[in-house]
């Protein structure tokens, strides 16, 4: 993050890696907005002073991971609240059924989330197109403009996915 300081810096991808890469622009002086264009599931670090993916990986010995799921975005809820007014949604699938049918790991929060709460780490809809000059059209009709663009996601898929976007 370090030689992004004081500058807008465009997170594009909201997984680990875009919230990991964002907290350390912040972290590092940088103005970061991050890319939400899909839902995610985003879970402590830590519960009840356990790593949350030991915890649910020692709840699946035992228990269905339908169960596993409902009571991980449970959990989650308690100690993160709702975070569609942050503008994270969560999916209808639960996280680890997720992880298992299409390979998508929830997210882990290291402090991210407080970054976003407090305004220093912005959330963004999907682009619809990248312009001249830094500047970034998104799907809700604004313009920003960026001095930097960061992919933090699957690349390929997202290209893939988002091939309408226009440059």
């Amino acid at each position: 993050g370090e030689a992004y300081t004081g500058k807008r810096v465009l997170v594009v991808g909201c997984g680990n890696s875009g919230m990991e890469v964002s907290l350390d622009l912040f972290n590092h002086g940088a103005r970061p907005a991050m890319v939400v264009g899909d839902a995610v599931h985003v879970l402590p670090h830590e519960v009840l002073g356990k790593f949350t993916f030991e915890l649910a990986m020692l709840l699946m010995c035992w228990l269905p991971i339908w169960i596993v799921d409902k009571i991980m975005v449970l959990l989650a809820w308690l100690v993160h609240g709702n975070l569609g007014k942050l503008g994270l949604h969560r999916p209808a699938t639960g996280p680890f059924k997720l992880m298992e049918k299409h390979g998508r790991t929830p997210v882990l929060d290291y402090g991210a989330l407080a970054c976003i709460r407090a305004g220093d780490i912005a959330i963004v809809p999907a682009v619809t197109r990248f312009g001249k000059g830094g500047q970034v059209e998104l799907t809700d009709g604004r313009t920003l403009n960026f001095d930097a663009v960061i992919l933090a996601s699957n690349v390929p898929q997202w290209l893939q996915v988002n091939s309408h976007i226009k440059n």
